[in-house]
């Protein structure tokens, strides 16, 4: 009998996170500076340690491809006009007090004028650097050699060695999103059933306020998952995925919004009618089941929308239009009884019917049929942009479309005639 032997704890877990964006970052930053270093050290003419190449190619690999590309160039811009202004002023005036603060100035207005955006104080640190030295002159030229060394670094690890895809990060990012929108929605269902005082009512506004933030945190996620799905070899239809995701958090950001015009409505309510309860007994209770009902299916759009897996979306999909369908039940139910509640009491009736408005609005906007004409929509709009700014790509792909089609008809009438011939 073999006795099999567990591994420590930290070890599984290790092999288990290996494949993850932030391991593989780490090991490819770590990479490119390194190849960076020992390969700057052997063209280098300098005896010091060429610690500009590693730091290039350190800044240079970032998180995704399309931005490696982006900065990479505009980095190697930056240090070059930086060295191009202290060769400048090396050459007329020198070193001195009033000379750096002029060099400051002119570094700033060139990177402006260069467009580097973000690397902008990388000239005047660039100049600064260089105007710092005895020897200017070779060791401007040397730092931009060790620059370039840096950069072509740090572009070829991420051909060797491909950027990760924060598909996955962005995604939990949403579903967590949706799960503090369900967790806020079922508190305020079981509030509205009862009596709340107005000041609850206003701590569960604040609380819909608060996801604003969140919002904005879910959006950085999103577009640095955007960004790694362009000019990525791992990923064959990044525009689809980008669509699906960022439709998703819109939809979601939508029903935020309404779900915190719904506390607005219901904390007047219970200024209006304190300390009598918000509805009837009756009222209330199919109200906090409704809000139950949206809660969940919040939760499964968020699933849908981050499923990438065709099965496994269509059983989300499935999943979410019975929740919407019973939710809809639901509604109609309760704008019967919001009905009978007006008739039998006036007073308010423009509240009670706004949030009767509000829930309808959040169940509009997740509808799968709604979502999908969203989705086509966008589609359209992508290719219409990518048509006009690349119209000979588009050309490009419209002959091999059409050469593909002449081929197929050729085929099939070769394997018509064929089969008429044997027979």
């Amino acid at each position: 009998m073999r006795v099999v032997r567990e591994l420590p704890e930290p070890l599984v877990r290790m092999a288990r996170r290996h494949n993850e964006p932030l391991v593989v970052q780490t090991v490819r930053s770590t990479a490119a500076a390194t190849i960076a270093y020992v390969l700057a050290l052997h063209l280098s003419p300098e005896d010091a340690p060429p610690l500009t190449a590693p730091l290039t190619a350190l800044l240079v690999v970032q998180v995704t491809l399309y931005a490696t590309l982006t900065n990479g160039i505009r980095r190697v811009n930056s240090v070059v006009a930086g060295v191009l202004v202290a060769i400048a002023f090396s050459l007329l005036v020198g070193l001195t007090w009033w000379s750096l603060a002029l060099l400051i100035v002119a570094s700033l207005i060139v990177g402006h004028l260069v467009r580097v955006d973000e690397y902008v104080p990388e000239v005047a640190i660039s100049a600064m650097l260089v105007l710092g030295v005895t020897t200017v002159g070779d060791t401007a030229w040397v730092r931009v050699l060790e620059t370039l060394i840096g950069a072509v670094v740090g572009m070829a690890v991420n051909v060797l060695l491909p950027p990760p895809v924060w598909v996955g990060e962005a995604g939990e990012s949403i579903e967590d999103l949706a799960r503090r929108v369900r967790q806020l929605m079922l508190r305020i269902g079981e509030e509205a059933s009862g009596r709340t005082p107005h000041a609850r009512a206003a701590a569960r506004l604040h609380e819909a306020r608060r996801l604003d933030h969140d919002i904005v945190g879910v959006d950085a996620a999103l577009r640095q998952a955007e960004d790694s799905l362009r000019l990525n070899p791992r990923v064959r239809e990044g525009l689809l995925y980008r669509i699906v995701l960022r439709t998703g958090l819109d939809t979601l950001e939508i029903c935020t919004v309404v779900l915190r015009v719904l506390a607005r409505t219901l904390t007047d309510l219970a200024k209006e009618r304190e300390p009598e309860p918000l509805f009837r007994e009756e009222t209330g209770a199919v109200l906090e089941q409704l809000l139950s009902e949206i809660a969940d299916a919040v939760v499964s759009f968020a699933v849908l929308v981050t499923t990438h897996v065709s099965v496994s979306a269509e059983s989300a999909e499935a999943r979410l239009t019975a929740e919407l369908r019973q939710a809809g039940a639901t509604r109609d139910k309760l704008a019967a009884l919001l009905l009978e509640d007006v008739r039998e009491d006036a007073e308010q009736w423009q509240l009670r019917g706004a949030v009767l408005t509000e829930v309808n609005r959040i169940l509009d906007e997740m509808d799968t049929e709604h979502r999908s004409r969203r989705l086509l929509e966008e589609l359209d709009r992508c290719a219409t942009e990518q048509r006009e700014r690349m119209p000979w790509l588009a050309s490009l792909r419209e002959r091999r479309r059409l050469l593909r089609r002449k081929w197929l008809g050729r085929l099939r009438r070769n394997r018509a005639t064929g089969g008429r011939r044997s027979s």
